[in-house]
């Protein structure tokens, strides 16, 4: 027996929730039946009391209010009691009213399935009966009402909804057309797809021209109702629309000077659309809609000014932008730029009078879920020394505070693009306004002119070099600038400019923007803090190893800033710090510095429960340490291990609990396993052999097995990173397991799922070269794949490296088995690892296919200048593997005769020919 609703009600019955039930559904149900249904008094002022009880504040009130909700859940015609408070009980005021029915609406969402007939039929009916209430509030609900039912399936149930929605348009009572049209634009936002699909006739041949009919009602609301609807078929390229889309554009137009924002902002947003999709139709009146769009950029009204500055965006991403745009610039440009000043509002919202607020605590909604990158393994390249990440860590994301998009940072992301686009035919635009705003007396304007230089960073560098050795040393010294919105954007941009600023001896500028940067970590406001951090992580990814002389200085100030950050701003401090270790490493291997850095992060560590979600950075930032300090951490590493370890154990007990029983046990977190055995992986990496005791006395193979099969693929994907480096590290306690291991590596050699099949390659080719011939009745489990993904077009390639070294590899330890298919490889092979710099694992996979060339000398023949050119890429090859590429060249040269050599190498490019000659002597 439920509990009564209130304490003083007597307990109910089970059938209906009052004295009166619903009719039995076998009786004919005709209208008047259906409006037999009488509310119990009693009842009634019960639920309109909960009613009342429910716009409380107080949460403690608010989840007794949840509990009676659910009871009263179990009664039939509890949901007849919504709808009749909603569309019956005009005496009541009408939010309670409204709330009733988003209270049905809930119950619908989750229980329409178990309504009874004759509820649903009531619900339905009253629903229609209500479009047009006389309230516009009672009106939209009832609209949230219909679309919600339609969503459940029920537009095949109900037949009668579409006709009788679309002929309400004609009713010559305002009220019902624009009810009946605020429905009908909710269902044309959730069900699109199906009204364009044969399940319902296509009602839309009949929709469309109907609503193009009222673009042009007298009532703006209509109005923008009409275009909102017929908006929502556009980017689905809908036959019905396209059958009209002339007329439709035609009346855009029409509508393009209309009084009323919102049906600009809809205007506004249909032509965006069409520029993805029907530029064809728009090119004739580019000339116009550009003009017309530059206007509207401007609107007083901000929505409709943000819809129209998406233009800039999307025409940004079509081939034709800059032919279409070339001639606009100088009046685009101004635009752009003046709505990358703070509004107003914008200011207050981001308290920009609050100059020091580092002791004010975050509130648990300022911090952002974070998620975890699952490792990849890659190759280091020849021109920068570290894999480019596509990670766009740099986006202008200065004040993700206030409403996440706005007219500022949409004109500032336009900028961003056009930069791109136009490249230094910009600058002459740019460069005269940007001479105003950045020595600007009036703060806001000087601070949006530093952000118009941060945008334009990336397409405009070339052309802004001759600028820039006047302009960083400006950005330096805005770094101490009074007002903190100023400090923050100019640490984002001085860190756009980085890559520059480290290409130039380090005391011109690296110095001095290293020293005001980190004074700005220690800044009194929070938001000065967390761009600065930021812009530091950004600087030490590009300076790298150019930091190690000033480490003992930045150690102390990420230090000092544990103990001075609240929450958000730790958060990001763990990634600057995970960052230096990766951009210095093995120089972090100090005493002096271990002695600085390890207490703060182990205290956290300490401090942090298994279930907290602030493990995350904290893990990722030890991998990057533990992986730099190598032996450094040992002292450090038996209580990490043993925690992670324990996390992943935790991990999958609770999802084996789950995945028997899901209605008693929730799904767990699994980035906690994830983030432990990429931390796992540091330590190995970090550790080598000194890892071997730990492993030794803990179950982490056989929790690893359990990982390698689980069905998220990040899982996987780290599974087998940690399988790679544990095979390094400590191959004893592997190798008993391979046989467990090797058909899952080969299941997952599947290019659809990149970062998984990478490191399952990456993996097969550290076990081989541990296995040796040993790995001989392995080889068919992997070999037919890994070929395959090789000669795949348009693989990534991070994965087509790896999959070349492990193919090397597999041919270096057998290459009686693999040498057959050597053809079948030979040319992607070595264009995939021309461009990695001279490592072991180049080496160890240029002498597989030395072997293999030398067990199938034919297989090569046809490719020869492709291994040619792999040859030539090595700097500096160890004296036995370069005798090895001596004698190949050397046997091949002899074979086909000196005439036929010098034809045949007389295609090589100039570079090529000279290398080889000097190198070995061809």
């Amino acid at each position: 027996m439920p509990l009564p609703i209130s304490a003083e009600a007597p307990p109910l019955s089970r059938s209906s929730l009052f004295s009166r039930p619903l009719p039995p559904c076998d009786r004919p149900r005709t209208l008047s039946m259906e409006y037999e249904w009488k509310p119990d008094e009693q009842g009634l002022q019960q639920i309109l009391q909960l009613l009342k009880e429910s716009q409380s504040p107080d949460t403690t009130t608010q989840r007794a209010v949840q509990q009676k909700l659910e009871q009263l859940n179990q009664f039939p015609d509890f949901n007849n009691y919504l709808i009749f408070v909603l569309t019956k009980l005009k005496s009541e005021d009408e939010p309670t009213r409204s709330l009733s029915g988003l209270i049905l609406k809930n119950n619908v969402k989750a229980h329409f399935q178990n309504f009874p007939n004759g509820v649903t039929d009531f619900i339905k009916s009253e629903c229609l009966n209500n479009i047009g209430d006389s309230s516009p509030l009672i009106r939209a609900t009832v609209g949230i009402l219909i679309t919600t039912i339609a969503s459940k399936g029920e537009l095949q149930n109900w037949p009668e909804l579409l006709p009788k929605l679309c002929g309400l348009l004609d009713s010559e009572d305002y009220n019902t057309c624009e009810g009946a049209f605020g429905a009908l634009q909710k269902i044309c936002e959730d069900s699109a797809e199906i009204l364009d699909s044969d399940v319902l006739e296509r009602p839309l041949n009949v929709m469309i021209p109907k609503f193009l009919q009222f673009f042009k009602h007298s009532s703006p609301k209509i109005r923008s109702h009409a275009v909102a609807c017929v908006n929502q078929f556009i980017i689905g390229r809908t036959q019905a629309l396209m059958l009209h889309i002339d007329s439709f554009i035609e009346n855009l137009f029409a509508l393009a000077t209309d009084e009323e924002p919102e049906v600009r902002k809809n205007v506004c947003r249909a032509l965006v659309m069409l520029l993805e999709v029907r530029m064809d139709r728009l090119l004739p009146h580019m000339h116009n809609i550009v003009e017309y769009m530059l206007l509207r950029t401007q609107d007083p009204d901000e929505n409709v000014a943000l819809e129209a500055c998406e233009f800039w965006l999307t025409l940004a991403e079509q081939p034709i932008c800059k032919e279409v745009l070339c001639r606009h610039l100088a009046k685009l440009i101004p635009v752009l730029v003046n709505g990358m000043k703070y509004s107003e509002i914008d200011i207050i919202l981001l308290k920009g009078d609050v100059e020091e607020d580092e002791a004010v605590p975050d509130s648990e909604q300022d911090i952002r879920p974070r998620f975890h990158r699952s490792r990849t393994v890659a190759q280091p390249h020849e021109e920068d020394g570290i894999e480019e990440d596509d990670d766009d860590d740099d986006e202008l994301d200065d004040d993700e505070n206030i409403s996440d998009w706005n007219i500022r940072k949409c004109s500032a992301a336009a900028l961003d693009v056009l930069a791109n686009v136009f490249r230094d035919e910009l600058l002459p635009h740019i460069l005269p306004l940007l001479k105003e705003l950045l020595f600007h007396p009036e703060w806001v304007i000087k601070e949006s002119g530093i952000l118009v230089l941060g945008a334009i960073a990336e397409g405009c560098m070339q052309g802004m070099i001759p600028y820039l050795p006047e302009l960083i040393p400006h950005l330096i010294q805005c770094l101490s600038d009074k007002k903190a919105l100023v400090r923050s954007i100019t640490c984002w941009t001085l860190s756009r400019y980085a890559h520059w600023v480290v290409s130039q001896p380090p005391d011109d500028y690296l110095k001095p923007l290293m020293t005001e940067l980190l004074k700005r970590i220690l800044d009194s406001n929070k938001r000065v803090q967390e761009a600065a951090c930021s812009a530091f992580a950004t600087l030490e990814e590009e300076a790298c190893t150019e930091l190690v002389p000033y480490l003992a200085y930045i150690l102390d100030t990420l230090v000092f800033a544990f103990s001075k950050y609240q929450h958000k701003n730790l958060l990001i401090l763990y990634d600057a710090i995970g960052t230096l270790a990766d951009s210095v490493g093995h120089h972090l291997n100090k005493p002096e510095y271990i002695q600085m850095l390890m207490p703060p992060l182990i205290q956290k560590w300490n401090v942090l429960k298994d279930e907290d979600k602030d493990l995350f950075p904290l893990l990722e930032c030890l991998s990057s340490v533990a992986t730099a300090l190598q032996s450094g951490f040992l002292p450090y590493c038996e209580p990490v291990y043993q925690r992670c370890v324990n996390l992943v154990q935790k991990t999958l007990q609770q999802s084996m609990l789950h995945n028997a029983q899901p209605e008693q046990y929730e799904s767990p977190d699994k980035d906690f396993m994830i983030v432990a055995l990429d931390l796992l992986s540091g330590l190995a990496e970090g550790l080598g052999g000194s890892i071997e005791q730990l492993v030794a006395r803990s179950n982490i193979l056989t929790l690893m097995y359990q990982c390698m099969q689980d069905n998220m693929p990040e899982v996987r994907q780290s599974s087998f990173a940690l399988l790679g480096d544990l095979t390094k590290a400590c191959f004893q306690h592997v190798k008993s397991c391979i046989a467990d291991f090797m058909p899952i590596l080969g299941t997952n050699l599947n290019p659809e799922l990149i970062s998984v099949c990478n490191n399952a390659t990456w993996a097969i080719g550290e076990i081989s070269i541990q296995m040796g011939i040993e790995m001989q009745p392995y080889i068919p489990l992997v070999l037919h794949q890994l070929v395959e993904i090789i000669n795949r077009p348009n693989a990534p390639k991070t994965l087509l490296e790896n999959t070349a070294i492990t193919i090397g590899r597999l041919g270096y330890v057998c290459p009686q088995e693999v040498a057959p298919m050597l053809q079948q490889f030979i040319r992607p092979w070595c264009t995939s690892l021309r461009n990695i710099r001279d490592n072991e694992e180049k080496d160890s996979a240029f002498r597989g296919i030395c072997t293999m060339i030398s067990v199938n000398p034919g297989g090569v023949v046809q490719d020869f200048i492709f291994f040619c050119d792999a040859v030539a890429s090595w700097i500096n090859p160890k004296e036995d593997l370069r005798e090895m590429f001596y004698k190949i060249l050397h046997g091949f040269k002899n074979q086909v005769g000196d005439e036929n050599w010098r034809r045949f190498s007389d295609q090589f490019p100039l570079p090529l020919k000279e290398r080889l000659a000097a190198y070995y002597g061809v």
